[in-house]
């Protein structure tokens, strides 16, 4: 029997450890109870998963501390019937299994602090496979035939940055997860550093592999302190396994990251503006050309991408670049996440396959507009975004038609409004 409480920054603003401590109050025992990052259905939090013997999982929604007794009870006598009101419904299910999940797939599963649970879950075989069987070459290959593109917003071609990065003249050369994250109601980026921060050390390692690079940055914002936390813990742990330092599963290969804490400048997400920083300097875009894969931070080869782009390299490496290009459309291959936020009913993390349409998220996944009112918009792409409307319902997600409607992809955030909006 264990139990794994989620606490992301939803769940903890919910009432998550609030429920940890009255289950601990009530005579369970601290060793069956770990926490997991947020699983993507924040408007059910606090979520509490029980796994038995059999490792059959009951999913509690919506539980508060008064919870904690019929909990316990149940744990103790098998009685269903003293949780019945808080298992998960078979509509809320539905929100998840309607999911593509690449990007989030521990994120809510594993338990971000352990870099045990990342070894059981397939944690860093991508990265023995990368530098102990392949060519930094062919690892930028594998990133070109899958068609990954930036998530952050640009959606330029990752395989692009690696490669003109690799050619590069320089014995010293960098890499950058961009974590900064400023768009109004985007959170995928802190999700994913909450729920799963050793997908990220792992992907820019296989990435400094790749160009050549022996230091790694995360510039994250300050104002996500759990996320930063479950770095600093996920780094340390790196370390001392060898996942990150010297000689790499004894190649020779060397590649360490640290973090840089931003302080809450909205233009530091602007690649140039965001190394500038980390260089010490007020935080101000640079003309390009030259662009940073041939003078980036301090003026050396480097290459930046977001949380997300990195989150899905380590699968892209273990299943081939033809099961990633396989999902998605002609022009936009691969899963994308979306923040659901605003007058919807489901509000959460959503991934996707490219070429979803915005009413299937909002009305088949978001499970459509609150208290039955009318729908009005949906706002994407953050401040450089547009407002979408009816009439543009059955657009489907990708780069293209987005901006052929009137908007953007930009990270990920999906503001839904009504007519009382």
């Amino acid at each position: 029997m264990r139990i794994v409480i989620g606490e992301g920054s939803c769940g903890i603003a919910a009432g998550a450890e609030k429920v940890r401590n009255a289950l601990i109050n009530c005579g369970l025992d601290e060793n069956i109870i770990s926490l997991t990052g947020c699983i993507g259905m924040c408007y059910l939090e606090p979520i509490v998963d029980i796994y038995d013997s059999d490792n059959r999982l009951t999913r509690l929604v919506k539980v508060s501390e008064n919870d904690a007794e019929s909990i316990t009870e149940y744990i103790k006598s098998g009685n269903r019937e003293l949780i019945d009101n808080l298992i998960v419904s078979a509509d809320d299910e539905a929100f998840l299994s309607q999911q593509t999940r690449i990007a989030l797939r521990r994120c809510g599963i594993v338990n971000p602090e352990e870099i045990e649970a990342y070894f059981e879950s397939d944690g860093y075989t991508a990265l023995k496979k990368a530098v102990c069987e392949m060519t930094p070459e062919e690892v930028i290959e594998v990133i070109k035939i899958s068609g990954l593109a930036g998530r952050g917003g640009a959606g330029f071609p990752t395989w692009f940055k690696w490669n003109a990065a690799r050619q590069s003249e320089g014995d010293e050369k960098y890499l950058i997860c961009n974590a900064d994250e400023g768009d109004p109601g985007a959170f995928m980026d802190r999700s994913v550093l909450e729920g799963d921060p050793h997908v990220v050390l792992e992907a820019m390692t296989i990435a400094g592999y790749a160009i050549g690079a022996k230091q790694g940055y995360i510039y994250v914002r300050a104002e996500y302190p759990i996320a930063v936390q479950r770095l600093r813990i996920a780094i340390k742990q790196a370390r001392e396994v060898g996942m990150l330092g010297k000689d790499i599963f004894g190649t020779g290969f060397d590649f360490d990251i640290d973090l840089r804490l931003g302080a809450g400048a909205f233009v530091c997400g602007e690649e140039t503006a965001l190394m500038t920083s980390i260089e010490g300097n007020r935080g101000e875009p640079r003309p390009r050309p030259p662009f940073p894969a041939e003078k980036g931070l301090y003026q050396k080869p480097t290459i930046l991408n977001n949380v997300e782009t990195y989150a899905n390299v380590p699968q892209i490496i273990l299943n081939g670049a033809k099961w990633y290009a396989s999902m998605g459309t002609e022009t936009a291959k691969g899963t994308k996440v979306f923040a659901l936020g605003g007058k919807i009913k489901n509000t959460g993390l959503v991934e996707i396959p490219m070429g979803t349409t915005l009413r299937d998220i909002i009305y088949e996944i978001g499970g459509g507009i609150k208290g039955g009112r009318q729908f009005k918009a949906v706002q994407t792409g953050g401040p450089s975004g547009g407002c979408l409307t009816e009439k543009h319902l059955d657009t489907q997600i990708d780069y293209d038609s987005l901006v052929a409607a009137g908007s953007m992809m930009g990270s990920g955030g999906m503001v839904v409004m009504d007519e009382t909006s």
